[in-house]
């Protein structure tokens, strides 16, 4: 039987799954984004690339319905997916990193959902604040909990927005995404094409790319980042087993390629 990925009403789906999904809602207002950012984003935390990604062989992404494994294998198992495809190099480092954002599991708490125990604020399907939450976000039910959906300030289909104001205008809900790509945007060395780092922030924005929601919102470029966002899902989603793999034995293939994107200092997150 072909298996089926993101159900998440089947009955083997974990409790925590729902219950993460429930904080998210809950939790992820305009007003927690925007102090997010201003907390996290001071990039004055070195870490080695290598160090960086032995970090997610200590966390289990909890909003995953798929997949039980240590993060770091889901890198690993898109990158060498998108190898196997001869894609192009880039992409190859992009599905390598593209969940990298999630080491603010080191330094993150409990209370901003930033932890291994509460990852509420890191991971999962994101939507953007500042707007009303759409049908097509995971357990729409919960959406009535988000204190924003009470502020006729956020609670309308463009919020704060500007029609056809495009994504990179939205905030989105926060998480290992959002982060990572400003992280990288603040790299000097980071040499990753524009179609890789639209793949890092918006892979997790499935209300969008998958949903189809916000299209009163949308730009004509965002029709690019569509298409772009489409291709890497296909090695973001389905790709996903039990197969494991050694950090050390893939680095030889991956070093260069890191190195010519980002160059070979450290990473300040």
């Amino acid at each position: 039987m072909e298996k089926v990925f993101r159900n998440y009403d089947a009955a083997d789906v974990k409790a925590a799954v729902r219950e993460h999904y429930r904080k998210m809602r809950a939790n992820q207002t305009y007003e927690y984004v925007g102090r997010m950012q201003r907390k996290y984003l001071t990039y004055d935390k070195p870490l080695g690339l290598w160090e960086a990604m032995a970090s997610l062989d200590d966390l289990i992404d909890v909003s995953d319905p798929d997949l039980d494994l240590p993060n770091v294998q889901h890198l690993i198992q898109s990158a060498e997916a998108i190898r196997e495809d001869g894609r192009p190099d880039w992409m190859q480092l992009v599905g390598l990193i593209h969940d990298l954002g999630k080491v603010l599991y080191l330094w993150g708490s409990d209370a901003d959902g930033t932890s291994q125990d509460e990852q509420w604020g890191m991971v999962g399907d994101v939507f953007a604040v500042g707007c009303a939450l759409p049908d097509t976000c995971v357990y729409p039910e919960f959406n009535r909990l988000n204190p924003d959906m009470e502020n006729p300030e956020y609670n309308t289909e463009t919020g704060i927005y500007s029609e056809e104001c495009g994504l990179d205008a939205l905030m989105l809900a926060w998480g290992h995404d959002e982060y990572l790509f400003q992280v990288l945007s603040n790299h000097a060395t980071n040499r990753i094409p524009e179609a890789g780092m639209v793949m890092i922030r918006y892979h997790s924005f499935y209300p969008w790319h998958t949903g189809g929601s916000y299209s009163r919102l949308l730009a004509p470029r965002d029709q690019q980042y569509l298409e772009w966002i489409r291709d890497f899902n296909k090695y973001d989603l389905y790709t996903k087993s039990t197969k494991t793999y050694s950090l050390e034995e893939i680095r030889e293939h991956y070093e260069p390629i890191a190195e010519k994107y980002l160059g070979s200092g450290p990473i300040y997150f």
